[in-house]
């Protein structure tokens, strides 16, 4: 070959050599801009007409995460214990802790209706005056009934027990019954460690009650398309973040801004567990005047079950109260607590004393006076509301 054809062959190869080369560059290049830019759009925030800002998406942080960590209930020695919890579910079905037979906490509790009863009031061994609440994550409260009567979960289930409208038992009635049938008093002696005959009356009532509320600390609303929107905003994730509905998203900046409500409606369980007075008085004449919290407070200093009683197992003796600040709280005209909004779609009507048989109707009556809503926005709102409920059963 001549030296023409060598260097011809050479330059050839050369060229051909200084494609591959630049072709494998600019694919470097393509692959090293694709990965930068996945990384940027992970990082970016939200944008657009639907768009929240860092202050409005740290006040939507704080609605989280959920469910919340378990917290055994230290004032009941049994909180938490899987004996408990199965014996007290037994308990909370069984009629027969009532000396009519008729009644059981899952009468007003119904597990299809909530663990509530959809009725305006509830129903016991006589009509009521005041709504069923729900018992939905009932073990986050600080504070037990609509008046906040209990300040713990099992004292708030002495009181159904005992009261006569409602269970019409007795201590005396409570170890007869768990005594006269092998099978309860077997567990209750595997659950707290003594036979039902060998034990004072009011201590087993109290029993009952820590056993009863073991399983109620169970109830928890699962997740829901909330929880997905607001995880995604905390990640950073986009795509996520855009299947929230665009409706929610304008109830949410509602909720969280000019419309108020997240300043009593606060927290992962969308509640401060506070009292307000909201301005509603009981219906019907025959009914009694509801003095809330007025009320609550008294029964509350007056109740030997309250957590400065000898019943609470807590060996630190904590007690989240002094008598001068509830004292001070007494003075709310008709104070009620404030309820969760999770699970809201399923647990009307609603208020304290069930007269608004609706979510707009709730809407509408908690719109913040100094801003009265259009009713775009109180759909909006109810939008968002919705998006508080877990889907499916």
């Amino acid at each position: 070959m001549c030296q023409s054809q060598l260097t011809k062959t050479y330059d050839q190869n050369r060229l051909s050599m200084t494609h591959v080369i630049r072709r494998c560059a600019i694919q470097f290049i393509a692959c090293v801009l694709c990965d930068l830019t996945v990384v940027a759009v992970a990082q970016t925030p939200l944008t657009g007409h639907d768009a929240f800002d860092d202050t409005q998406i740290q006040r939507i942080m704080t609605h989280g995460p959920w469910p919340q960590p378990w917290r055994p209930d230290r004032s009941n020695r049994v909180s938490g214990q899987t004996a408990a919890i199965d014996f007290g579910r037994q308990l909370f079905f069984d009629a027969r802790l009532s000396p009519s037979g008729q009644v059981s906490c899952s009468s007003c509790h119904r597990p299809e209706r909530a663990w509530s009863d959809g009725r305006p009031h509830g129903i016991g061994l006589k009509p009521g005056w005041r709504n069923t609440p729900s018992l939905y994550n009932v073990r986050l409260n600080r504070w037990f009934g609509w008046s906040g009567a209990s300040d713990s979960l099992w004292a708030q289930g002495l009181r159904p027990l005992l009261d006569t409208g409602e269970m019409g038992s007795s201590a005396q009635h409570m170890k007869s019954y768990l005594g006269s049938h092998q099978e309860l008093a077997g567990a209750y002696a595997a659950v707290f460690g003594r036979p039902v005959a060998a034990t004072d009356a009011e201590i087993v009532l109290v029993d009952v009650a820590k056993a009863l509320a073991a399983f109620q600390e169970t109830i928890v609303s699962s997740r829901t398309v909330f929880d997905d929107f607001r995880d995604a905003l905390a990640m950073g994730d986009r795509t996520a973040a855009a299947a929230y509905p665009r409706a929610a998203q304008r109830g949410l900046a509602l909720f969280i801004g000019e419309g108020g409500c997240s300043e009593c409606h606060s927290g992962p369980a969308f509640t401060n567990d506070a009292f307000h007075d909201v301005g509603r008085t009981v219906d019907g004449s025959a009914s009694p005047v509801d003095a809330g919290r007025r009320d609550g407070v008294a029964r509350l200093l007056a109740s030997p079950y309250n957590l400065a009683g000898r019943f609470n197992d807590d060996p630190a003796r904590v007690v989240t109260w002094s008598v001068d600040s509830l004292k001070q709280m007494s003075g709310i005209e008709r104070g009620f607590r404030v309820p969760s909004l999770r699970n809201l779609t399923r647990t009307a009507p609603y208020m304290h004393d069930g007269s608004l048989a609706t979510l707009p109707e709730a809407v509408r009556s908690h719109a913040n006076a100094s801003r009265a809503l259009a009713d775009n926005e109180i759909a909006d709102l109810v939008g968002f509301l919705v998006t508080l409920s877990q889907t499916g059963r």
